[in-house]
């Protein structure tokens, strides 16, 4: 064997002799190249400068990016930008986007088989949005399509809105027999009568069905105002205009209103009986075309009695002028707009807050109660607090990241995106089992001394942003305590509180119920639930963010016997009388449980 003697390991020398080796053979490639006619790849730089500018001139603040990365600044004072780095300096066509406030996105496509000088600047021009909002306009359609089904043919988020609650705003079982008056089956309750005095009512007669409350029975010739939050594309009337929403005056009001089914004495927009795009409740393009919600610069809150539409600013428009808003700065299509808004809790404010009751004069209301208040709740918490380390969104929770690339399917041609939130839009709530049980964090101990068991919970909202359970106040969430001897027969309570005669079956049972409890000031009920009505708060035993409940139990327990004590967290849409009443079959939920056995 040869000794290779100052010499470098093969695979080494190799290498080396490749960086000899290599330069010719591109010098070689290149040669044959211009010889067949062919050029060499261009290549984009690495560095672009442009300006972004409008037809009134350059545009200062404008987000600049380069599509498809998270690669993005901001224009100087001048509307001037330099973008380096990420998605550039390749061989392929890069899309540069821009936005700014009141207008449209913009880009521009570099291509690098058009030389860009070192010196150049490119040009990204905004369109302004149109001003007002065209209530005449006809929701969106496409290839035939019409309503949400349309989105469909792009989004992947229409098969998420579909399994959500706000496609079902306009038929939820629950809400119509609500507002007409009804059990499931359609039996029509009994009118309400008033008594002479005008302000109270009597009571159902006994020997007539009752099928609970329901708004149409204190108010046959009246729409209210459910319709703003429950088919808000029901009708073609401007935002601002209560009356017309509501039809609270006479016969003057929402003549144009497109509801069906209503008898000409009935003015404003009655949320049943209507049919097309209104039935798909909150559909994708109403909550693509809300511009503004206004609020109450002293409160924070949306203006009493304007639930809904009634506080919102929509931008149906005019003509070709089309517009939807989303939470992508870098689209590159003509009517699509960046808004800042969609991913603030604001944004859910209008519908989850309202005051029912009040008085209205000079434009402003007086009296009423506070009835839907979960963005108040969460304004309120730490979640709603910036700066306490804890801010969280209403869409950080209820419609939080979905695991994709895409909102628009490749196939559509949509953008591969790594780098931004895309929300799901089922938007969990009350009805995803999973999503409740997160809400609320229970303890429990039970301990046994001289025939006496004693047992302590504690519960912590410690996962809601609001009030457990929050808005419609004929919900309620029960703690249920209760001791087990080992034949399953219940031992009595020695001490401690409990549940009231509303829990229904489980009314006296050991335990505590958690509820917003309101008071009829027409009829004297209490749970109230035609909260439409005058009404008073006389308790407000719920759990609120990061607040612990702690009850503690006596059991007499038999000396010498074993057995078992349960506790369960058990949350209800309604109470269980109302229940009854509308022949709602929704089951419990149990969002919490635990068993301690007993071995004296």
């Amino acid at each position: 064997m040869n000794a290779r003697p100052n010499r470098l390991p093969l695979r080494a020398e190799l290498a080396l002799s490749g960086l000899i080796v290599l330069p010719a053979l591109l010098v070689v490639l290149a040669a044959c190249a211009e010889q067949a006619g062919l050029e060499p790849a261009a290549r984009l730089p690495v560095t672009v400068s442009g300006v972004v500018r409008s037809a009134g001139g350059p545009i200062a603040g404008a987000i600049v990016q380069v599509q498809g990365t998270p690669n993005r600044t901001m224009t100087d004072a001048q509307g001037h930008f330099t973008l380096h780095g990420q998605g550039l300096g390749g061989s392929h066509v890069v899309t540069v986007t821009a936005w700014a406030e009141g207008h449209y996105i913009g880009w521009t496509n570099l291509d690098p088989r058009r030389p860009i000088a070192k010196d150049d600047r490119i040009v990204v021009e905004l369109r302004p949005l149109f001003d007002g909002d065209n209530h005449e306009y006809t929701w969106f359609s496409d290839e035939g399509i019409h309503g949400s089904a349309s989105c469909g043919l792009c989004h992947r988020e229409y098969a998420e809105w579909q399994a959500d609650a706000h496609a079902r705003a306009a038929i939820n079982p629950r809400f119509i027999s609500m507002f007409r008056g009804t059990d499931l089956s359609g039996r029509r309750g009994q009118p309400t009568r008033f008594a002479g005095d005008g302000r109270s009512v009597l009571l159902a007669d006994p020997a007539l069905p009752d099928t609970g409350p329901g708004f149409r029975l204190d108010n046959p010739d009246r729409a209210g105002t459910c319709a703003a939050c429950h088919t808000p594309m029901a009708a073609r009337i401007p935002t601002d205009n209560s009356c017309a929403w509501s039809g609270c005056h006479a016969t003057v009001t929402a003549d144009r209103a497109e509801s069906v089914g209503v008898t000409p004495s009935i003015r404003g927009v009655t949320p049943v009986g209507i049919e097309g795009i209104g039935l798909e409740g909150v559909a994708c393009e109403f909550c693509h075309k809300i511009r503004e919600v206004i609020l109450d610069p002293g409160t924070g809150l949306p203006y009493p009695d304007m639930p809904g539409i009634l506080s919102l600013k929509l931008a149906r428009p005019y003509g070709d002028q089309q517009i939807f808003f989303g939470t992508l700065t870098d689209v590159s299509r003509e009517r699509d707009s960046y808004l800042p808004l969609q991913s603030e809790s604001q944004f859910c404010a209008a519908c989850h807050f309202g005051v029912f009751g009040g008085v209205v004069s000079n434009m402003k209301m007086t009296g009423g109660t506070v009835i839907y208040n979960s963005y108040g709740e969460w304004l309120n918490s730490p979640y709603g607090q910036h700066g306490s380390g804890l801010y969280r969104t209403c869409q950080d929770c209820h419609m939080p990241r979905q695991d994709t690339l895409y909102s628009v399917f490749p196939h559509r041609g949509g953008v591969a995106r790594d780098y931004v939130t895309y929300h799901n839009h089922t938007m969990p709530g009350a009805s995803d089992e999973k999503f409740l049980r997160s809400a609320v964090t229970m303890t429990s101990t039970a301990t046994y001394q001289g025939g006496t068991v004693d047992v302590q919970v504690s519960l912590t909202n410690s996962g809601a942003g609001h009030a457990v359970p929050t808005d419609a106040p004929m919900r309620s969430v029960m703690l249920v305590v209760e001791a087990l001897d080992a034949n399953g027969h219940l031992i009595p309570l020695k001490r401690g509180p409990i549940l009231p005669d509303w829990a229904g079956n489980y009314a006296g049972r050991a335990g505590k119920a958690f509820a917003r409890v309101l008071r009829d000031n027409w009829s004297g009920e209490t749970p109230a639930t035609a909260f439409w009505r005058p009404v008073t708060e006389v308790a407000d035993t719920r759990l609120f963010p990061f607040v612990t409940d702690t009850t503690t139990y006596a059991f007499d327990w038999p000396p010498g016997a074993s057995g078992t004590v349960k506790v369960r967290l058990i949350y209800r849409r309604a109470f269980q009388k109302l229940a009854q009443q509308k022949g709602w079959n929704d089951p419990d939920i149990v969002m919490a449980a635990s068993e301690i056995p007993i071995q004296p």
